[in-house]
Formats: C-alpha cells, structure tokens, sequence
C-alpha cells in the first residue's frame, strides 16, 4: 500500500470509520461497556446501546477519542511513521499534515507518541534460536566524566536481537548483571540454542541469574579486537544499533530521556515488521485496541531533559 492509496481509499472520514470497525470488531459491532451485539445504528458514525442505553462511535475508548483530528491525517500520520526505516520527526509530520509554518507542533507530537503508545501494546513473543545481545550509549558527548560503562552519562539501550527473528530494545538504568538479567528473563527463551555477547564481565553473572545454561553463552572479545570468530559475532544487534542512531541523529534530533523508550517502541516494531506489507493495517489494528494515551500522563512525569 502507497500513500496516494491511503488517501484515495480513505478519503473520507465515514470510509476511515468502515476500517476501524472491521478491525476493532471483526465479528461486528459491539457494546464496549455490555459487550453485547444488539445495537442500533443512529448514524453512519454513532451506535446505540439499548441495554445499558449507551451511544458510542468505533473511536470510543481508543487512542482517537476526543481528537479533533480528521481520521484521514490520523491514517496519514501513521503511514508514514510505519514506512520511515528512521523514523520521521513530529516536526515533518507537522509540515506533511498541515503544511509549512501551519498546525501546532504540541498537536503533532502528542499524536506521535499515541502511535508509539499503540505499537508498545504488540505482543513479544519470548526469543530463541541464535541470540545476539550488546548494550550501546546514546546521547551527546560526553562532559565531566571518565570512560568506561560505569561513569558515562549518556543513556543506555540494552539491546537483544534472535538471528532472522525480532529485535527488542530496552532503555536501561545500569549495565549491573541484575539489570541484565531482568531483560534475559522476560524476553530470551530457556530453550536458545546459544546467546552470544561481547566480554563484557556482567553478562555470564546475568545469564546464571535469568537461568540459562552457561555452555550455551559464546563470547567475542571486542577488547581484543576480534569481532568475527567464525559464526560468533555480535554484528546483527549492532546494525539495529546504528539504525537507531541514525533515526535519533538524523530524524528525531533529539529526543528526551523520559520519553527514549518510547522511540525505541517505534523502532522495534517497525524493525520486525519490515518485510509485512501489512504494516499500515496491522499498526492501525493496534490503534484502535490500545489503551488511550492522555496528554496528561504523557507530561505529568519527571521533566524531560534532551539529551
């Protein structure tokens, strides 16, 4: 699916409306507080409850309520953050939905992260086979501090990536074992067949805590400058690595370190869905079953500093 087909097959707000249906209710149209299918339809937009004497559209409840945006720039939007490989910055997306100088930027970054919002809801089923996982650092340059894991002050993305299979990002606090451990425990099957890292001294400690089988932890000694040992190496994750910072340097330009997660969210999801042509509908599917994202909860945590 093309852009120009997004906006010629949903041109109007009442064909945007006929697909969220279909894909919130595939079995038809139901009450969301009695769940029950015998409704009556008062308009193209509006359905009636009789039973609990409810009136409610397809965007109750979802991520589109009480937006005043027409649903074809909703659709637009998430077109394009879908197909961007980098991502794109609310800022193009301002200047792509309302034109140069028009629209509010606060309008288009809200809507922004309630499509990351979406895409943070996708099942993450556990991963297996070949397993990859590194840590990287992103942020400005560093100022005032030594080198080394422990002293930087730039924020760190865990990264775990299964070989042909999907990619999961995590923004971290420390690079502790610990820390490590939690992220192999929710996310890397019991059954791998081997994790390999770099020589970092954490990762064997982290491994025992999330129980895997240490015979199944291989190492390339990046310390050595061996990076390639036949076929152990960590160069899968690392290439989602430079994908990221490539989005963060050359699309978002910044990006705080309160909301650095949800970035990463984004980037996952459309990483490990680049080969579905389905994206489009599949984020849209998302959409409209997440929980709504209020402009309240986005800001009302610790105050972001741009890192």
């Amino acid at each position: 699916m093309t852009i120009i087909d997004v906006q010629n097959l949903f041109s109007t707000d009442e064909k945007c409306r006929e697909l969220l249906e279909r894909l919130r209710w595939p079995n038809g149209p139901e009450c969301p507080r009695c769940k029950t299918q015998q409704l009556a339809r008062l308009t193209e937009k509006l359905l009636y409850c009789k039973d609990c004497d409810y009136q409610f559209s397809v965007t109750a409840g979802t991520i589109f309520h009480d937006s005043h945006l027409p649903l074809l720039k909703w659709f637009v939007a998430t077109y394009l953050i879908c197909e961007s490989r980098k991502g794109m910055s609310a800022n193009q997306i301002r200047r792509v939905l309302w034109g140069q100088n028009k629209g509010s930027y606060k309008t288009a970054w809200y809507l922004c992260h309630r499509i990351r919002k979406a895409m943070a809801s996708c099942d993450k089923p556990m991963l297996d086979g070949t397993i990859e996982m590194d840590e990287t650092y992103v942020g400005g340059k560093q100022r005032g501090v030594g080198g080394g894991r422990s002293t930087t002050n730039k924020e760190i993305v865990v990264g775990i990536r299964q070989r042909g299979g999907d990619l999961r990002f995590f923004h971290a606090d420390d690079v502790k074992s610990g820390t490590l451990a939690k992220y192999v425990k929710e996310n890397v099957s019991t059954d791998v067949e081997v994790i390999m890292t770099d020589d970092f001294g954490a990762y064997p400690n982290a491994f025992k805590r999330a129980g895997q089988d240490a015979a199944k932890h291989k190492t390339i000694n990046h310390s050595k400058r061996v990076y390639v040992q036949g076929d152990i190496y960590t160069n899968t994750v690392e290439s989602a690595f430079s994908l990221l910072k490539r989005g963060i340097m050359g699309t978002w330009h910044k990006i705080s370190a309160k909301h650095l997660a949800a970035y990463l969210e984004e980037m996952t999801f459309r990483f490990n869905r680049r080969k579905n042509q389905d994206i489009f509908i599949d984020t849209l599917r998302h959409m409209i079953t997440a929980d709504p994202l209020t402009f309240e909860n986005l800001t009302a945590e610790r105050e972001a500093v741009p890192f």
